[in-house]
């Protein structure tokens, strides 16, 4: 069974998810249909890129990432399909595709809208396209520009990395915009203290929750490879006040 993934912030209180899924398996009966999260903020590319970017790649090369979030961000709506590390990807061109690829796409077709046709009618024809084998050259017309959307992105120097807050998890966890191995390149086996809010600075990264007491909070570096502020068995954004887009700084001695 062709295997499709959906992500969207359709939420789940609504029917909207389920008349997706119906207008998919109206066109196809054979699709394989699995949710990675359908409770992205409204509207935010940012979040839903970082949750199918971390883990589209989980799933067999060939599966087909469903992307639908905030696609009525302009009047004149335009959806795409492409291709990127063995895997493919449709959705609206908002910003969303230059989130979640860290290199170019192999290949980008813009799909074909016509008047009044619904949303979810768009998806399942192009799903169909890639699921039954037929040429990927003629899903649509090939574009050599989406649009972009520029991230936060650390402001680095020998003695300190100046980071953001970035996603807010569904432990309240805090992920911020430091990747480990930015981290280690700019340490050189330095001590350091990690600063967020007025709190006291953290100077140790742990490899799990349970290397503090509980209630503490505690600095370790998540399966994706960023930075992440926690409290075992607590939440840390709630209880330590931290919110998207706050500022985390790392300060080496």
């Amino acid at each position: 069974m062709p295997l499709v993934t959906f992500t969207s912030d359709l939420g789940l209180s609504d029917y909207y998810v389920a008349a997706v899924k119906g207008a998919l398996l109206s066109r196809n009966s054979t699709l394989n249909i699995n949710d990675i999260s359908h409770n992205v903020k409204s509207f935010d590319i940012v979040q839903g890129a970082y949750i199918l970017k971390n883990a589209y790649d989980c799933f067999p090369e060939g599966t087909v990432h469903l992307i639908s979030i905030d696609n009525h961000y302009k009047e004149e709506r335009c959806f795409l399909a492409a291709r990127y590390n063995g895997h493919y990807f449709i959705g609206p061109d908002n910003g969303i595709f230059s989130l979640i690829f860290e290199d170019p796409a192999d290949v980008i077709y813009e799909l074909e809208v016509v008047e009044g046709m619904l949303t979810a009618d768009i998806f399942a024809l192009a799903v169909n396209h890639i699921a039954t084998g037929m040429p990927f050259n003629e899903i649509g017309i090939l574009v050599d520009e989406i649009e972009e959307r520029i991230t936060f992105q650390p402001i680095v120097n020998p003695s300190l990395i100046k980071g953001t807050i970035i996603h807010i998890d569904n432990y309240e966890n805090a992920i911020v915009n430091i990747s480990e191995e930015l981290f280690e390149k700019t340490r050189q086996r330095r001590s350091f203290k990690i600063y967020f809010k007025r709190f006291e600075p953290i100077t140790k990264i742990s490899k799990s929750y349970a290397d503090v007491a509980v209630g503490e909070p505690v600095c370790l570096f998540n399966d994706t490879g960023f930075l992440e502020i926690a409290i075992n068995k607590g939440k840390a954004a709630s209880l330590l006040g931290l919110g998207l887009e706050e500022g985390v700084h790392i300060e080496f001695e």
